[in-house]
């Protein structure tokens, strides 16, 4: 068996052995545990399961400690992100166990039996219910808020569905910690043996998306990756769903107006997003559109003096390092992209994982290559757009992003409407004078957009909604009460539902 170590991502060293590499017996078992166990966490019902979410959130933070230690060890963001970030996981849990104890996710309806313009109708009852074992894929940049005991977890088990999650390479041990957190939740919650599962190296990812028992896929990662995995859950005999977040530019533009009242400020902020988490974050503006002329020297003066006062930083794994070092070599080779800014040699961290920031500038009429896909790490290009007809020729060219930024001037409404008409085909989230980074958990939030950002442009894998992706509705028809789900049952009940046509709230 082929042993998985827990790296010091700062020095490129071996500290622990985690795990062995799963073997296809060991992703079976996992994977039958948590399709026995699938009947018993539905039938443990929205408030058992809700209960059980806020055990698991009490769990993470009860061993807060070691596990933060051992997610700075293997990533090298720093206690107080990961602390933060962990902080987020556990409102996130728990959010999910208010969305479940709500109900509306449900989509509860009842249309009883009786005479219609169309003739007779039988009495039918419809609403959602949980697919079954979920597949999901841990994230390298967050080792808590989207790997082991993120949204793709949070939700699938808040719906009734058992979880068997794939630990990342990049931070084996975090994965294994945050496993026996979320189980020793499950356990104290009454919930049943195999709710969460784990399996480790790539082959056991494999499996596990090929495997009879899971019924849907949740994966962050890179494109490569993620396709490799949507088509084998695709190919499989029963093709399943897979939520894949797999690449995404995020396109920032300014307008000439919001580039003339506050360029330096804008640059500013633009520094400080793409460069957050050393790039590390798939809502990075990874191409900003610039009004070319004065103001646009403006701003790209303010980022060269910004960039050249940071530091290199410290990436996820040598693997994303060498990947990033890549992509910015590519940038340089690309005909028409100059690089405007950058962090001197030798200022802050060297190391094997250690990279520098760094701006690139090209015509907006000319983006071609490397300048349109994404560049995971602290890059970001600098598009100078000569007018509106160049402007939008360009948007027009970009793939799906998850987010779409732009920044207005005061009182700007003309060119604001037509931009926010342009992007909304080609984003799953707009912000306006703002920057993308960061993801809030709210029930309105959506975390997700068109190919290649997402694999489903339909659903998200933030927000109360995210629950969307793990269920599927069914209808029933003239069933007496008895056989009926609970709240689809004659009577008081604790979920909003539509009757006859009319929404009633819950008693």
């Amino acid at each position: 068996m082929t042993a998985v170590s827990s790296i010091d991502v700062r020095t490129g060293t071996p500290v622990a052995e985690v795990a062995a590499e799963s073997t296809a017996a060991d992703v079976d078992a996992v994977c039958v545990r948590a399709e026995r166990a699938f009947p018993a966490l539905e039938a443990l019902g929205r408030a058992g399961r809700a209960a059980m979410l806020r055990a698991m959130a009490d769990e993470l933070e009860a061993r807060r400690a070691t596990l933060t230690e051992v997610a700075d060890r293997e990533s090298a963001l720093g206690e107080t992100r990961l602390n933060g970030e962990l902080t987020r996981t556990c409102f996130q849990l728990r959010l999910f166990a208010e969305v479940i104890e709500d109900g509306g996710y449900l989509e509860a309806t009842i249309d009883h039996a009786g005479d219609t313009a169309m003739g007779p109708r039988p009495d039918v009852r419809r609403m959602l219910v949980p697919l079954g074992p979920v597949g999901v894929f841990g994230a390298s940049n967050f080792p808590f808020a989207f790997s082991v005991p993120g949204g793709d977890t949070a939700s699938a088990l808040a719906t009734g569905c058992p979880v068997v999650v794939k630990a990342h390479p990049a931070h084996p041990g975090t994965s294994q910690l945050a496993y026996e957190a979320l189980d020793a939740g499950a356990r104290a919650s009454g919930a049943p043996e195999g709710t969460v599962g784990i399996v480790h190296g790539q082959e056991g990812g494999s499996l596990l998306v090929r495997h009879p028992a899971i019924k849907a896929v949740g994966f962050t990662g890179s494109l490569r990756g993620g396709r490799a995995l949507f088509d084998l859950a695709s190919a499989r005999p029963d093709p399943i769903p897979f939520y894949g977040e797999l690449g995404s530019l995020n396109p920032l533009v300014v307008t000439p107006a919001a580039a003339a009242e506050r360029a330096e400020e804008i640059a500013k902020g633009l520094i400080g997003s793409f460069t957050l988490g050393v790039g590390q974050f798939c809502t990075k503006p990874g191409l900003a559109f610039v009004p070319a002329g004065e103001a646009a020297e403006r701003l790209r003066a303010a980022m060269t003096a910004g960039v050249a006062e940071l530091g290199a930083g410290w990436m996820l794994s040598a693997g994303i390092h060498d990947a990033f070092e890549a992509g910015a070599a590519r940038l340089r080779e690309t005909a028409g992209v100059s690089a405007v800014a950058s962090t001197p040699d030798g200022n802050g961290s060297q190391g094997p994982t250690a990279s520098s920031p760094v701006v690139f500038a090209a015509r907006a009429g000319e983006l071609s290559g490397a300048v349109l896909e994404e560049c995971f790490g602290p890059v970001t290009v600098l598009a100078e757009y000569a007018d509106e007809e160049e402007l939008f020729a360009a948007l027009a060219g970009l793939s799906g992003a998850l987010t779409a930024t732009v920044h207005i001037g005061d009182g700007e409404t003309g060119l604001p409407e037509r931009l926010a008409a342009a992007l909304r085909d080609r984003a799953g989230r707009l912000i306006w004078n703002g920057f993308p980074t960061g993801v809030a958990v709210a029930w309105a939030m959506n975390h997700g957009g068109p190919w290649p950002a997402t694999t489903n442009a339909l659903h998200t894998s933030v927000g109360g909604t995210a629950v969307r992706r793990f269920v599927r509705p069914v209808a029933w028809q003239d069933a007496p009460q008895s056989v009926l789900p609970e709240e689809l049952r004659d009577g008081p009940v604790s979920v909003p539902r539509r009757v006859d046509g009319t929404l009633e709230p819950s008693a």
